[in-house]
């Protein structure tokens, strides 16, 4: 059988197998080539510890096991050491050196450069001692005859003590670190020493743990893999590993002793996020005998904590601080069919090294298997870390996302603690724009959550603030620069540094009170900076021209995403007030990013906050887009003479849900959208409904929809009904506006009555200094309309004229129109 014994960092896996003869011998596989290369063989039967070959392939260091305690005690070798370290030339295969003979155990792991590096002439060799303490040796070979490769040295190898006195030790052999503990006091220590290939290194972490480990027996975490001695450690000492993340994150898992019976506890430390979070896990009724430690592994983004048969607990790495984003398994949805015991080591991300078989797993989360998963969900909890995980932990595409928007559809009322729509548009820009600059997944929303007080079924979680890591680099690049900026992120209040909507709401609410954005929202943008000027607002006009141009640069911006023909009638009209709030968010963000990524440059945060509202308006879309297609409606559905079809009320009811989410953000809709929104109701809402929908702010009257409904609808009874409640709710600017398109009585009745209700009302307290003028064209012997008439032609004659765009309406227009209201209300004929 095969044993894998060490993985190193270019990925080769070294191995042992036994011969025929009782030989042993040590290949090497390259998973990259997919080639075998035997490297060495020794004549008898050996038990290999550790093995480890330098990045030239010219020297392979071997430890192991002479005897068992048996063999020693029968053969009287008390003079024999237990265990030898060698050093062996295998370009060709020439000198060997003895390194250590001891009766302790020796780990041995060769240093690697960069890749892309030159060969080099020198080798650095790290030897971890049974007796707690670790050494470097540096070894210079030289070029014979024939690229024959020898030792240079020829008395005792230069050594340097790295460290002494550690009762725990990790190998992080991608990123060449060695992460270690050393007792203090009551607590224990971590800190870690990164290796440089210039050949220095330096303590770089100090982080104080609670965490009471037990001295007796060193425990190795990555130095080759011992199965025996390993299972042995284990039994006598803590389960821990530490994992880190691409983001900078740094994570400290600890399977914990429970005094209840069928109770697991583990522990792990948010390092990078100032706290740690202790989860006890109730199980189901199990023998006793089959309870073992939680196996812990890598995936980046999650640590995964795993009990075989039992659990699988991922954790959110980069958001831990709310439950709900981690996924907890149970039953089938738990098994890892090839992973079937706890003896488990996580070598590198996304690699699972089984202890007891000696073999190497690549590991990771299926998308099919997730969306599968939360199609079936029926907890929130569960829905919501599947949801986040499909949308932040896999890159995106179109075929994902038609699946998770087809999932919302068909969820929209099933999840009452959270807004499936809302966490999808937030997670999806999250996902989109983070990656183009550093820090900016701290500074953009990434759920529409503030906090969750739901639970886990049979997990209980207790949060504890711990004290924040110390560094100590300098112009350290990649993992420790973004450590550092997630630390100084939390020295900061993080939570705080996410940019949310509550001074956009606060400044469109503003708007909104003092008349400006109902009383104009149809009317040109001159006439809206005209009116805040005549209104001496402190809005100036340049500040809402910036605000409008800011607004035109997004879509401008969208159009050259998408110049294909839309499917979904959207973005074909003006609507002020999508571009007020679209200007609003960009300017509100942009100030939010200036303050806390200034080294960035104000161009790039320009580009930065329009691909974000751009975006937004994007996913609006294609949720849209979708939904569309599914229904398979028309791309123009504004014909009012007909009832609308089931798919056209379903789409009505996801547009009323992307409306409440996001009116719930304050978020920007494509312009369009309350065209298109009323438009479906109008053909699918019976009237009372549409015009409760009307009344309660969910349909929004617009004047493409409003125009079109009054010209194509002709005046049958139910029609007139229709449109006389339409017209009647109409803002101001807008009936000014749209009513000239109903060539009918009633609405000639409105038009008048409103005429004269506002002459009088800009008339006030003014008297008439004029002469009475000549009787209007209507001959008429009734004293009030005589007088009423007459008054209003005083007034028009003194300038008061408040619809000076609409010649047609006068005061003998008045006259005309009340006495054909009074002859059809006498039953009479008016001619």
């Amino acid at each position: 059988a095969l044993y894998v014994v060490n993985v190193e960092r270019n990925g080769k896996i070294i191995y042992t197998w036994k011969g025929n003869q009782r030989s042993t011998h040590i290949g090497l596989y390259d998973l990259q080539t997919k080639q075998n290369e035997h490297l060495y063989m020794f004549e008898k039967n050996l038990h290999i510890i550790s093995c480890s070959i330098n990045n030239e392939r010219t020297l392979l260091a071997v430890s192991f096991c002479q005897y068992t305690e048996e063999e020693r005690a029968s053969q009287l070798l008390q003079s024999v050491s237990k265990y030898l370290t060698l050093l062996i030339e295998i370009q060709p295969i020439n000198n060997v050196r003895v390194l250590k003979a001891v009766d302790s155990c020796v780990r041995v792991q060769f240093l690697y450069p960069v890749e892309g590096r030159n060969a080099s002439r020198e080798s650095r060799l790290l030897l971890v001692s049974e007796d707690k303490y670790i050494e470097q040796f540096d070894i210079h070979v030289v070029a014979e005859e024939e690229h024959k490769v020898v030792i240079e040295e020829s008395g005792q190898l230069p050594r340097t003590k790295v460290v002494d006195d550690l009762i725990w030790a990790q190998w992080d052999m991608m990123e060449q670190r060695l992460f270690y503990i050393v007792p203090k006091e009551s607590k224990s220590t971590l800190r870690c020493v990164q290796f440089y290939p210039d050949e220095n290194f330096n303590s770089i972490l100090e982080s104080h743990l609670d965490i009471a480990v037990n001295d007796t027996q060193l425990k190795l975490v990555n130095f080759g893999y011992d199965y025996c001695q390993d299972q042995d450690v284990a039994s006598k000492s803590l389960n821990l590993q530490v994992f880190t993340s691409k983001a900078g994150g740094l994570c400290v898992c600890c399977s914990l002793v429970s005094d209840t019976p069928h109770e697991i506890i583990y522990s792990i430390y948010f390092l990078h996020k100032g706290y740690n979070k202790t989860f006890t896990v109730s199980l189901e009724r199990t023998e006793s005998h089959q309870l073992k430690e939680v196996a812990f592994m890598n995936l980046d983004y999650y640590v995964a904590a795993y009990l075989p048969g039992q659990f699988l607990h991922l954790l959110n790495i980069q958001h831990p601080d709310l439950l709900c984003y981690s996924l907890f398994l149970t039953g089938e949805d738990a098994r890892i069919d090839t992973l079937q015991n706890c003896s488990i080591r996580s070598p590198w991300v996304s690699a699972v090294l089984d202890c007891d078989t000696g073999s190497l797993y690549s590991v990771s989360i299926s998308d099919s298997a997730l969306l599968q998963f939360l199609q079936r969900s029926k907890r929130d909890c569960e829905r919501l870390a599947a949801l986040h995980c499909a949308l932040l932990y896999f890159q995106h595409t179109e075929d994902l996302e038609m699946q998770i928007i087809r999932w919302i559809s068909e969820n929209l009322s099933t999840c009452p603690s959270f807004d499936p729509i809302q966490e999808f548009i937030i997670a999806s820009l999250y996902c989109r724009m983070c990656p183009e600059t550093q820090n900016l997944d701290k500074l953009l929303p990434y759920t529409s959550l503030h906090d969750w007080i739901g639970v886990v079924p049979g997990v209980t979680c207790a949060t504890d603030i711990i004290s924040l890591p110390v560094l100590e680099f300098q112009n350290s690049k990649g993992f420790w620069e973004k450590l550092n900026s997630n630390l100084e992120s939390v020295k900061y209040a993080e939570p705080h540094l996410h940019y949310h909507s509550n001074m956009l709401r606060r400044e469109w609410r503003s708007l909104s009170e003092e008349s400006i954005l109902f009383g104009l929202l149809f009317c040109s943008f001159w006439d809206f900076c005209l009116f805040t000027y005549q209104k001496e607002e402190r809005r100036t006009t340049a500040y809402l021209r910036n605000i409008f141009e800011n607004a035109k640069k997004v879509l401008s911006h969208l159009e050259t995403w998408d110049s294909e023909a839309r499917l979904v009638p959207l973005f074909e009209e003006e609507d002020y007030q999508q571009q007020l709030l679209m200007g609003l968010m960009v300017a509100q963000l942009k100030d939010h990013l200036m303050r806390h990524l200034q080294y960035v440059g104000k161009k790039k945060i320009d580009q930065i906050v329009l691909d974000y509202v751009a975006n937004l308006l994007n996913l609006v879309h294609r949720i849209m887009k979708e939904v569309w297609r599914r229904y398979q409606l028309h791309s123009c559905i504004f014909c009012f003479d007909e009832r609308g079809s089931a798919g056209e009320f379903a789409v009505f009811h996801i547009m009323s849900r992307i409306l409440e989410a996001a009116n719930g953000m304050c978020m920007p809709l494509p312009p369009g959208f309350h065209t298109l929104h009323l438009g479906l109701g109008v053909r699918c809402l019976p009237l009372h409904t549409l015009l409760h929908y009307i009344d309660n702010g969910i349909l929004q009257l617009t004047e493409t929809c409003v125009r079109k409904l009054l010209k194509d609808l002709d005046d049958t009874e139910q029609n007139e009904k229709l449109k006389f409640s339409i017209v009647m709710r109409l803002p101001e600017a807008l009936g000014q506006k749209v009513r000239q398109y109903w060539n009918h009585p009633i609405n000639a009745n409105l038009i008048a009555r409103k005429y004269v209700k506002l002459l009088l009302e800009k008339l006030g307290n003014r008297q008439c200094s004029r002469p009475i003028p000549e009787r209007l064209s209507v001959p008429v012997e009734f004293l009030p309309l005589n007088y009423l008439t007459n008054m209003l032609a005083e007034i028009e004659n003194q300038g008061v004229h408040p619809y000076e765009k609409q010649d047609h309406v006068n005061a003998r227009f008045v006259e005309e129109t009340a006495l054909k209201h009074t002859v059809a209300l006498l039953g009479l004929k008016y001619s």
